[in-house]
């Protein structure tokens, strides 16, 4: 009886130390969602395709420190799927939250800028914007890009292809809004999939 009684002790100590540390590094942590490609596949998750790409849509507005750290005065609103192209509105600016990028657009010769001989980003067809220096080689599918617009409105594409060297051209987008981003040796292809308000 006094070994039981022991044994009995000694797991209560076990399972009392663990809720412990358990409860000291959740103290007023933030919890996460891993959003690498690395995470654990949407099957062991239980989650079809669609509802991955809305959870990757839902986390589109976390941002990483860096270039990436969203301007002051630019909060967003919750984001919002969309399966049609919204209206034209000149863009103004670029973000890549899974890659820190977060610069002005423009249509002129800068740094970043937008092809304004084709759509403009979210609007019907293949919008162009072309840049330099924006490590598109590290994009994987299913990360998202954004373009706040002028008319209070970011357009949240979701990657579906990584080219190596730079494609010219415009694809058929068959009514679709999508975006074609060039930069260095790599071009991505993206579909619109999402908008937020910009306040």
């Amino acid at each position: 009886m006094p070994r039981a009684k022991w044994v009995v002790t000694a797991l209560t100590v076990a399972l009392l130390a663990t809720t412990i540390v358990v409860l000291q590094r959740t103290d007023g942590a933030e919890h996460a969602v891993a959003t690498t490609d690395d995470a654990l596949p949407s099957r062991a998750l239980g989650l079809s395709g669609h509802r991955r790409l809305v959870r990757e849509l839902e986390q589109a507005g976390e941002q990483a420190p860096g270039r990436g750290a969203r301007p002051p005065g630019t909060a967003a609103g919750p984001l919002r799927a969309v399966t049609e192209p919204l209206r034209a509105a000149q863009p103004l600016r670029l973000r890549i939250p899974s890659l820190g990028v977060d610069v002005p657009l423009t249509g002129g010769r800068e740094e970043v800028s937008w092809d304004t001989g084709g759509p403009a980003p979210g609007a019907a067809g293949t919008a162009v914007v072309t840049g330099d220096g924006l490590r598109l080689g590290e994009l994987r599918r299913g990360r998202t890009i954004e373009i706040p617009r002028a008319d209070r409105r970011t357009a949240v594409f979701t990657v579906v292809r990584i080219s190596p060297g730079a494609v010219g051209g415009r694809e058929e987008a068959a009514g679709r809004a999508q975006l074609r981003l060039v930069g260095g040796e790599t071009a991505v292809l993206a579909r619109l999939t999402g908008q937020r308000r910009t306040h």
